[in-house]
């Protein structure tokens, strides 16, 4: 990442942070994944310019546009459960998205698990 691209990630971080309700040591800690992540932090300046996602890159298999699946399954289950604050965060459900895949880069076994058994389906024989 170029000093300028630096710039521009950390000025977009900060303000997803904002209004996702994240703090200062949040900020922080995703910034330092995030520059040392050459494969999110290209998707995420990709999506910074473009609003949409690239999808190049990807983790055991799994792209950004999959995680952002599977926490939908969590937000609906925020919305069930009458959370109405995250039914028009979707700033926060695009961090969580990346902060994720940051996540999974260190641990991908954990996270593969969890997309492969936390669907929020139900269906015969789930539980």
């Amino acid at each position: 990442m170029t000093d300028e691209e630096k710039g521009k990630a950390y000025a977009w971080a900060r303000a997803l942070c904002y209004y996702a309700g994240e703090d200062e040591a949040f900020l922080k800690g995703f910034f330092e994944m995030l520059t040392a992540s050459e494969g999110v932090s290209g998707e995420f300046l990709y999506y910074l310019e473009h609003q949409d996602f690239l999808c190049n890159y990807r983790v055991e298999g799994y792209s950004l546009i999959d995680i952002m699946v599977w926490q939908m399954d969590h937000f609906k289950a925020q919305l069930d459960r009458d959370r109405e604050s995250m039914k028009s965060n979707g700033d926060k459900m695009l961090l969580e998205a990346f902060h994720t895949m940051l996540l999974m880069e260190k641990d991908p076994q954990h996270y593969v698990n969890l997309l492969r058994t936390e669907t929020g389906t139900d269906y015969p024989d789930k539980y």
